[in-house]
């Protein structure tokens, strides 16, 4: 009777091992999958501002962070180039606070500049921290990519006009959002890219009806059920995390949870990804 018992004990203490064993490897596999294998995240918006039928797709990508994928880079590009997108937007973090050598990041760029006319830039906490950021900046420019430094520009297609707005990063006070509205006609569907979703925390008021962020890596290791732990700024559960938030009005915020990793190299339950948004036109010339 005690050597069944103690068999049966040993079986579920085996067992147990077996499972924890199989658990430990296969969080270990989703991480390196996370990290290093990238998707491409759909979302659309729909608006009255853009005539009916009228579709302008958006490709986002941000917080690169110096990210070399081994496997992926090829691919990474392939996608952008398929995408078809009409604008590329680049929401900052593309280099992190200590990074001395570019190289990665510019052969990047020149392949996204090549691929598409319209490339815009807006920098992110670890730009305006690093002490080269006014040579990558330079660099940046070079390689045709217009910066958007608490400034816009417009954007035509079949004779819509979508106002582009960027900031510099908010979360470390350099954006100046009066600067960077100026000019904006309220009729027209105006996007904002501001690599921290922070400036909806900041501002009641902000004339814009998307803001595209980055920043917060989808806070970058998840957890089932609960979601993002830590924020970028070591802050429990944040609130604008990654995915759609209805802001009211009309006006969304989208945040994007990026490519790269800051502070510990791995993803988990949070696959790295670029996202192709489209705004659909939903009124204007309506019959």
């Amino acid at each position: 009777m005690q050597r069944r018992k103690r068999k049966s004990v040993n079986s579920i203490k085996r067992f147990l091992w077996i499972f924890h064993l199989l658990l430990f490897f296969g969080a270990l596999g989703k991480a390196y999958f996370d990290t290093n294998v990238f998707k491409v995240n759909r979302v659309q918006f729909r608006t009255k501002k853009v005539p009916v039928k009228t579709k302008v797709s958006i490709l986002q990508i941000t917080d690169l962070h110096n990210k070399v994928y081994p496997d992926q880079y090829e691919k990474l590009i392939t996608t952008v180039k398929n995408a078809n997108a009409d604008m590329i937007v680049l929401t900052g973090d593309f280099i992190s606070r200590n990074t001395d050598d570019f190289t990665n990041v510019y052969v990047f760029m020149e392949k996204i500049k090549r691929a598409h006319p319209h490339v815009f830039f807006v920098t992110g906490n670890h730009e305006l921290a690093n002490e080269n950021v006014g040579r990558f900046l330079c660099g940046v420019r070079d390689r045709g990519i217009t910066i958007l430094d608490n400034q816009n520009i417009t954007f035509t297609k079949d004779n819509t006009v979508i106002n582009v707005v960027g900031v510099d990063n908010a979360s470390t006070d350099h954006e100046n959002l009066s600067q960077a509205f100026a000019g904006i006609k309220d009729n027209q569907y105006t996007i904002l890219l501001s690599h921290s979703p922070s400036t909806v925390d900041k501002y009641n008021v902000i004339p814009a009806d998307l803001i595209l962020s980055g920043h917060t890596h989808g806070g970058q290791i998840r957890l089932p059920i609960i979601g993002a732990v830590v924020g970028p700024e070591r802050s429990l559960f944040p609130r604008w995390e990654k995915g759609i938030f209805d802001l009211g009005q009309g006006q969304f915020l989208y945040v994007d949870s990026g490519l790269g990793t800051s502070g510990y190299p791995v993803r988990f339950l949070n696959q790295s990804q670029i996202s192709l948004i489209e705004i659909v036109g939903d009124g204007l010339g309506e019959s």
